[in-house]
């Protein structure tokens, strides 16, 4: 097993930790359902529209108006409990592996993921080692885009990702800005998009695999002999064969944003994007001081 497939090994957890954020789900429901309290408010709401439904139009009518609240009350609790769950989840999550713990709040708008959308933040945040010597912060993270119609009707885009910063300040002067990004679109346009790239280039490596899943884009005044001891055949073989799914990564100015599509929530996924970062990180980072 190489270095990099080492670092990106998850830590092991404790047995007795939920594995996602699902696990505590049904032990809330059922808390909530032995609460009396819970029972009264779910009997006003079914007799208020049980009684208005037969007043305004008839007994049938008041009878399905109850039933109809009744299931909506229900899966109003159980979203209740879904929520407690995984606070519950990512509480004991951040206390085994020693990182804080933060709701909704910004992140620094240090890269062009960072900074996309007219809405941007992070949903939860975890900051605390992401392994050896290595810390950083984990985050859901979500940005927002608003459209508008013809008709003038508003809708809001939601597009969410799990990603770790990390600080690496040795790379700033030897790699000030990469882009390791997965594949998408057609081959045939990537010399029509290159011309539009004012700032970036295309990074080409004899390399197959990297070439059919990622795309890699530096600074136009990057020196290629450095990037080539960066992207080194065994780094290479590491983003193609051990890098999570749909893994990529941004560096600018030192500052390293890795990151997958969605909201994970199962505490394996978390761990294995905290080791893969670091992984990179340190790749990084050995790189720089060379």
């Amino acid at each position: 097993m190489s270095e990099l497939e080492e670092a990106t090994t998850p830590p092991e957890a404790s047995s007795a930790a939920p594995d996602d954020a699902n696990d505590l789900r049904g032990f809330h429901f059922k808390q909530l359902l032995g609460k009396p309290l819970t029972w009264i408010l779910l009997a006003i709401f079914v007799v208020a529209a049980g009684v208005a439904g037969a007043a305004l139009v008839g007994p049938a009518i008041g009878a399905a108006a109850a039933g109809g609240i009744f299931v909506l009350g229900l899966l109003g609790v159980f979203a209740i409990a879904d929520s407690r769950a995984e606070e519950a989840f990512f509480a004991t999550y951040a206390a085994q592996r020693g990182m804080a713990l933060s709701g909704k709040g910004p992140l620094p708008t240090a890269t062009p993921l960072l900074r996309k959308g007219d809405e941007r933040y992070a949903e939860r945040a975890l900051a605390g080692p992401l392994a050896d010597g290595a810390d950083g912060v984990l985050a859901l993270y979500t940005y927002e885009t608003e459209t508008t119609d013809s008709k003038g009707n508003r809708q809001t885009n939601y597009y969410r990702y799990t990603l770790a910063l990390v600080q690496v300040p040795e790379c700033a002067g030897f790699v000030p800005e990469l882009y390791c990004q997965r594949k998408s679109g057609l081959r045939a346009l990537e010399k029509f998009e290159d011309v539009f790239r004012r700032s970036k280039e295309r990074v080409k490596l004899e390399s197959e695999a990297l070439d059919e899943r990622y795309e890699i884009f530096a600074g136009k005044d990057q020196d290629a002999s450095r990037l080539r001891q960066l992207l080194s055949p065994t780094f290479i073989v590491w983003l193609t064969d051990s890098a999570p799914e749909k893994f990529a990564f941004e560096l600018v100015n030192g500052t390293l944003c890795c990151y997958v599509n969605g909201h994970k929530k199962k505490a394996a996924e978390l761990d294995t994007i905290r080791a893969a970062s670091a992984a990179v990180a340190t790749r990084l980072r050995e790189e720089s001081l060379e």
